[in-house]
């Protein structure tokens, strides 16, 4: 197959990391026409994981609450009775993993995520649902799918070789890497969602329900 990409960039004249450059263009092009033609059929798929990523909000909103309880548990035996313990101080970063990681995808969902606000907020609804239909294919997507491939091998060393914390009495460390792969591909499935209804409405199939809310100047 590299044989074959470099037969073919010799005969276009170009290197080969320009000519998969164009490729992946392609199909990132082919893959906003092939959303908007079948945004329908896709639709009820979005929702149901709008429904899976809701569950997973509230295990990250649990998580604030649970990491809240054991850091002001771990300071007051800490200063109270002099006892500390290494693996409540990372049962909650542990915790703080699960929060974002988990809760990433339930933000997006909700359309309450940080914008950069210097066109969004000044344009038509139309306009912004293309905005993030784009935005959605050409970064969002082909961010997840780097950092899950990035990711998934730091969780499979961890796990066969049942890594544990450095600390005295510290935790395994697999569990809070697979957050990283698993969170990134939940964010990912929320993104096709997201995709998918901005498709639906641009064509007018479909009424966002989380609408954008200009930041006060």
């Amino acid at each position: 197959m590299e044989t074959l990409g470099t037969g073919i960039a010799a005969i276009l004249g170009v290197t080969p990391k320009h000519l998969a450059l164009v490729f992946i263009v392609v199909l990132l092009v082919s893959i906003v026409f092939f959303i908007r033609r079948f945004c329908d059929t896709f639709l009820p798929i979005a929702k149901k994981i709008d429904y899976m990523s809701e569950k997973f909000g509230i295990v990250a909103n649990w998580a604030v609450l649970i990491a809240c309880l054991i850091s002001a548990g771990n300071a007051t035996s800490r200063y109270l009775f002099n006892i500390g313990s290494n693996a409540w101080l990372e049962a909650q970063w542990y915790l703080f993993a699960v929060m974002v990681l988990l809760g990433a995808a339930y933000t997006l969902r909700v359309n309450e995520h940080v914008r950069v606000d210097l066109i969004y907020g000044n344009v038509s609804d139309k306009t912004r649902h293309w905005i993030d239909l784009l935005g959605g294919v050409f970064f969002l997507l082909p961010m997840c799918a780097i950092l899950m491939w990035f990711t998934w091998p730091w969780f499979v060393e961890s796990w066969n070789l049942n890594e544990s914390s450095n600390n005295a009495g510290g935790l395994i460390r697999w569990p809070v890497k697979l957050m990283l792969p698993l969170g990134f591909a939940i964010l990912a499935l929320q993104g096709f969602a997201e995709i998918v209804k901005r498709a639906c409405a641009i064509k007018g199939t479909h009424v966002h329900e989380f609408a954008y809310e200009k930041p006060l100047q």
